[in-house]
């Protein structure tokens, strides 16, 4: 067989299998949308519901007939399915549909919560902050791995890292502070941000100075964490007697906070939740618009080609998996001081590894990863309103373990779906030596 029979076989090859993914997607909203229109939406409720824009007593709201919403969505499902068959002069319209069609999956979620349970209204905006709140510790764990990801350093160990800061912050406050005092409270989220830095330390030198494999690197940190801090709780935090304390105070923001409906509930927060804001725009700022971020970007795409312009690649991988380090103790100060005020073994709950599936979601960006960790966070604050809501189905309430396994079902579908479309940093997980 000749090179261009090769060339055009393997183009062919491509082709079918681009075709048969799309038509594969294609399948399934068709599916999805049938069953809606046919099986969903004659078998539900036809009471009216109400979304809330705010709290009671007499909350602005808007009225849905559920059946109708559902045949809706059914029906663009459908036609989504059609364009993913369509001829290639109508198929560039398939992937807006789909995306769209992936957007109107949440308003579905919410419809039929409301429609298989006996409470008449739900408040969406309160759904949304609550959604940002839980994305806190997401969001900052996956800037974590941005920083050491695209200098070119794999960190699996985000989790010890948050779990180290969490957990040292804590005890820090219970032991010098009582767990009372607002000074003693700023110390100790201090603490912890030093704390990841000096955990994600440890992790760089095993992975730089000396060319450990870093997601073997990354699970010792983890072990690590855990044990220590189930030591420090068991030694120190519960023989003080003071397993709880008084975390961050809330806080609204001037102006915005007086929008009416909305401003009180989306511009109000605690200290961490706001800073969450000003690391991810740091993050875009310092590593899209500065010198010292291309630089950054340069180790983790073509590290030798770096250091033939001069950039110092083992001086820059150190201090940006420092900085992720850092940015992990602040999260983890999040758990033990803002969110909860006091410190659990494994308190952070498999949120550092939310938080990476967060960064492959969102391809390596500060912004895309900030989606990401929005969508874990909806998947959560979900899963918590559909219990309060009481959904059933066909009169059996849905189990409280299928709502609180959400975010990881979430976290599987995605990193699964994302995968294969995701392109990290070309040299992560690539020990560096220098040439010189």
């Amino acid at each position: 067989m000749t090179t261009v029979e090769h060339a055009a076989g393997a183009t062919g090859a491509s082709e079918r299998v681009g075709l048969n993914r799309q038509s594969v997607s294609g399948l399934v909203f068709g599916l999805l949308g049938v069953a809606l229109i046919a099986g969903v939406a004659p078998a539900i409720s036809g009471a009216d519901r109400r979304f809330n824009f705010e709290p009671p007593p007499d909350p602005a709201g808007i009225g849905f007939h559920a059946p109708t919403w559902v045949t809706a969505i059914g029906v663009l499902l459908v036609l989504t399915a059609v364009l993913g068959f369509a001829p290639p002069a109508a198929r560039r319209w398939a992937s807006p549909a789909r995306l769209l069609s992936a957007v109107a999956l949440v308003p579905l979620v919410l419809v039929l919560s409301l429609a298989l349970s006996d409470n008449p209204s739900t408040n969406i905006v309160n759904l949304f902050n609550e959604s940002l709140v839980l994305a806190t510790p997401l969001a900052l764990g996956a800037m974590t791995g941005l920083w050491c990801e695209r200098s070119g350093i794999i960190n699996i160990g985000i989790e010890g890292t948050m779990l180290a800061g969490a957990g040292i912050g804590y005890m820090t406050y219970a032991t010098i502070g009582d767990a009372q005092s607002t000074g003693w409270l700023w110390f100790s989220i201090l603490i912890s941000v030093l704390a990841g830095g000096l955990v994600a330390a440890l992790l760089a030198v095993l992975s730089i100075r000396f060319g450990v494999n870093q997601i073997v690197g990354g699970v010792v940190i983890n072990l690590f964490a855990l044990g220590l801090t189930g030591f420090l709780r068991s030694q120190v935090i519960v023989k003080t007697g003071i397993t709880t304390g008084v975390g961050t105070s809330e806080f609204g923001l001037p102006l915005l906070s007086q929008i009416p409906v909305i401003g009180d509930q989306l511009f109000r927060g605690k200290p961490i939740y706001w800073m969450m804001y000003l690391v991810v725009i740091g993050t875009w700022v310092v590593m899209f618009r500065t010198p010292w971020g291309l630089r950054v970007r340069s180790c983790g795409e073509n590290p030798h080609a770096a250091e033939t312009l001069g950039v110092n690649v083992v001086r820059i991988r150190y201090q940006s998996v420092i900085l992720g380090g850092l940015i992990a103790g602040l999260a983890g100060a999040w758990f033990s001081m803002e969110s909860q005020a006091r410190f659990e073994d494994n308190i952070t709950n498999a949120a550092g590894f939310i938080a990476l599936a967060a960064l492959i979601f969102g391809k390596w960006t500060p912004w895309g990863a900030f989606g990401g960790a929005l969508l874990f966070g909806f998947s959560r604050a979900l899963g918590t309103r559909l219990q309060l809501l009481g959904v059933e189905v066909s009169g059996f309430e849905i189990p409280s373990e299928f709502l609180q396994a959400l975010p990881f079902v979430v976290t599987l579908v995605v990193v699964a779906g994302a995968v294969g479309r995701s392109i990290p940093p070309a040299a992560a997980g690539q020990p560096f030596h220098r040439s010189r």
